[in-house]
């Protein structure tokens, strides 16, 4: 890690957790269909369509959500003076001294920033909806986007603030869940993989024919853990079972996974936790379903005179995984539209996304930050190279997508039966 960096955290929170599907959070899929108008089931929304409709968007059916003109801010507008830009975001989540740095450069307009988080996206999307929290900016997932155009939540973005799009990966200038970049711009890249204590276990899990059998192996019993966050673990064991779609609405492949869930539960009883970035260094559990970003922040919280070099991190050599992106968007509610667009140009900016990257341990997804730099610059220790995000598996990976409701509840109560037991 770059000395001048401070300490990278993790956000001690899971990215998903939906309680009966985000459509709750946001009111239900009666209240989100009445915020949007359907277009031609044969083809994709078009920008400037009079409303977006409510789809699920994927690799194989793309969504261009339509824009509201209106609703776009003119070009060349100046910052918004004596303005506090609102952030709402997970915990350590970003650089305190990344967000200084901003006020820095606009002090001619006395800017301020203030971070406000939340514990899970089920109470961050609850609270947006009301409108009255005034947040500027939110930090999302992929599969957040559909429900949140159409309710009216996000505000399009206005290119002409945000030349630093083109620091970034490519695909993110027309990706899937959102033709155009319309109303997203992308914030870090993660896979989820298998971490572990290489000085606690000497079996080299990453060789296993199937490394995904470690949380059925009883040898393991009370000393695994599995990522509190309900189609990150299912998915995983998903994976093991052979079912490449991790989104699957068969009844069968549900029926299949609960029926392997139930067996993991009765020969290892994993622990059931967003923690392993702390509990995995710290000695508590042996091995872990973990986040790259999460295996990387784990150096930090190793006892003293612990090296690094106990951890281990293993994803598929093919990218054959789940790989999944965060986002920034504007939010309607806010105040301060101008400033926003600028604050996301600013994060796209290379010294400051890798400074970013240096405090949270997930990784930009910049062009200029090659796999050999990400661990030369002292961003990712070299035995834990296996955790840096390659550009070609969000082509090659599997990403978690919205599901029909439908599917969503009964992934749902496979999920409680597990936890209940768990």
């Amino acid at each position: 890690m770059p000395d001048e960096l401070p300490p990278r955290r993790s956000r001690p929170i899971p990215r998903r957790t939906f309680l009966g599907g985000m459509g709750l959070a946001l009111g239900g899929p009666a209240l989100l269909a009445a915020c949007a108008k359907s277009t031609p089931s044969s083809g994709a929304s078009t920008p400037g369509s009079t409303a977006a409709a409510l789809k699920i968007a994927s690799p194989s059916t793309p969504v261009t959500w339509p824009v509201h003109k209106d609703d776009l801010i003119a070009d060349g507008m100046t910052p918004e003076k004596g303005a506090t830009l609102q952030l709402y975001n997970y915990a350590d989540y970003i650089g305190p001294h990344v967000v200084k740095a901003f006020e820095k450069k606009y002090a001619a307009y006395g800017v301020k920033v203030r971070v406000s988080t939340f514990n899970d996206t089920d109470e961050a999307l609850t609270k947006i909806r009301t409108g009255k929290s005034g947040f500027d900016m939110y930090f999302p997932s992929y599969d957040q986007i559909s429900k949140m155009v159409g309710a009216s939540l996000i505000r399009p973005l206005n290119h002409s603030y945000i030349p630093n799009i083109t620091n970034v990966w490519p695909q993110f200038s027309d990706p899937w869940y959102d033709g155009g970049w319309h109303y997203t711009v992308p914030y870090t890249v993660y896979t989820t993989g298998i971490g572990w204590r290489a000085d606690r276990i000497t079996a080299d899990i990453g060789a296993m024919a199937n490394p995904y059998d470690v949380f059925w192996d009883s040898a393991y019993k009370k000393r695994d853990a599995v990522i509190d966050d309900w189609h990150t673990a299912m998915a995983m064991v998903a994976l093991r079972a052979g079912l490449t779609n991790i989104n699957s609405t068969k009844s069968a492949d549900i029926a299949t996974i609960q029926t392997q869930m139930l067996d993991m539960q009765a020969k290892t009883d994993p622990k059931v936790t967003i923690t392993m970035y702390n509990d995995l260094p710290a000695g508590q559990m042996d091995l872990a379903q973990m986040w790259s970003g999460d295996v990387v922040n784990a150096q930090y919280y190793l006892p003293k005179g612990v090296k690094p070099d106990v951890l281990a991190y293993w994803f598929p050599e093919d990218g054959k995984g789940m790989v999944d992106n965060d986002l920034m968007v504007i939010l309607t509610q806010g105040k301060n539209p101008v400033l926003a667009h600028l604050f996301v140009n600013f994060m796209l900016d290379t010294k400051n996304a890798l400074d970013n990257f240096g405090y949270i341990g997930y990784q930009p997804p910049q062009n200029s930050l090659s796999p050999e730099q990400t661990i030369s610059d002292g961003y990712v220790p070299k035995n834990l190279g296996t955790a840096v995000v390659k550009q070609e598996w969000f082509t090659e990976g599997y990403r978690l997508l919205e599901l029909p409701p439908d599917a969503d509840a009964a992934w749902h109560q496979v999920w409680q039966r597990f936890k209940a037991g768990a």
